[in-house]
């Protein structure tokens, strides 16, 4: 133990919190530090998803207007989702729909699906001299439906900035489920700026819809805030160098970036959600193992992914914070 210091804490570690007030009250956020400039939240009432996270006191993250929401506030028809939509760092979207809100085998699905707006069951964390591990399990499941669980691990080093996101989805029902999972990491101000430079090396991209094809030259380059701008997806083909694909960001006007890499085995669709507009000014960079287009517009296209009751997925997807103090 380093003998300049009474507690560890007063370097790095993780402290359990609870929010008072609002549409937030009661909710359980693990604030995480790693002692070299890296600092997250976990909300663990929110799919232990990333709510804050920041390098060297530069958010990094996206916060949507609604700020914080509790799951009791969840609105799951539709396009409710976005009334309680925290964007944060990371909101998962799955298990079993992503995307567009529909009706795909006489069952109404919402938009982006239900697993971010499900609090976590069991939580732990532990503390070595090399890494902070956080687990925890959600559970994606109802009577007479589908039911999925999700095992979740971070993995915070403490020799450098760097975060691994290690996620185990199983079936623990008894018959063949929908499975669909998107990761969706959003950058926000001042990471994002127009100073920012985005690299998606990449074989091909397709615009979502018409409106994106109108912008496509210009899908990587960063804006300034527009007013009513309307947002714009691409889906990437990306390239993989030594079985992993990468997207990086970095920010020469703070002198911070980030580089994500994942396998495309496990999650081999990649979109880029650009959203320039005033007060909503966010970079969604996204693996997933579909797109966006919603479950019946996959299963019409013979792209829904399927899991079979004791079969289990994992994803794994690691963050190298770039910049110097």
């Amino acid at each position: 133990m380093n003998s300049y210091i009474g507690h560890p804490s007063q370097i790095l570690g993780v402290e359990e919190h609870r929010l008072t007030g609002g549409k937030g009250d009661g909710m359980r956020l693990l604030q995480v530090r790693n002692g070299l400039g890296l600092e997250f939240t976990v909300s663990l009432d929110r799919c232990a998803d990333i709510s804050r996270l920041s390098l060297f006191s530069h958010n990094i993250g996206f916060f949507a207007p609604c700020g914080y929401v509790a799951p009791s506030y969840y609105d799951n028809v539709g396009n409710g989702f976005l009334k309680s939509f925290t964007g944060g760092f990371l909101t998962t979207c799955g298990l079993t729909a992503v995307g567009s809100a529909c009706e795909d085998n006489g069952e109404k699905l919402p938009l982006h699906g239900t697993i971010s707006n499900t609090p976590c069951e069991v939580h732990s964390y532990t503390v070595n001299e090399k890494e902070i591990v956080i687990d925890a399990l959600i559970r994606d499941a109802s009577l007479f439906s589908d039911q999925l669980e999700l095992k979740r691990k971070y993995i915070c080093s403490l020799d450098e900035n760097k975060l691994t996101v290690l996620d185990t989805v199983k079936n623990i029902g008894s018959r063949i489920s929908p499975y669909m999972i998107l990761y969706h990491f959003n950058i926000g101000y001042p990471m994002l700026s127009e100073h920012a430079e985005l690299k998606i090396p990449n074989k091909g991209i397709t615009p979502r819809n018409e409106h994106a094809s109108k912008y496509i030259d210009n899908c990587l380059i960063i804006e300034k805030p527009q007013k009513n701008f309307e947002e714009q997806c691409y889906y990437y083909d990306v390239i993989e160098e030594n079985k992993k694909a990468a997207a990086e960001i970095y920010n020469k006007n703070i002198g911070i970036g980030l580089k994500m890499m994942y396998n495309k085995e496990q999650l081999d669709s990649f979109t880029q959600w650009k959203m320039m507009g005033e007060h909503e000014y966010v970079l969604g960079l996204e693996p997933g193992n579909c797109t966006p287009d919603g479950r019946d517009i996959l299963r019409k296209n013979g792209q829904l992914k399927f899991i079979e009751p004791e079969q289990e997925f994992t994803n794994q997807i690691e963050f190298l914070f770039l910049g110097k103090r």
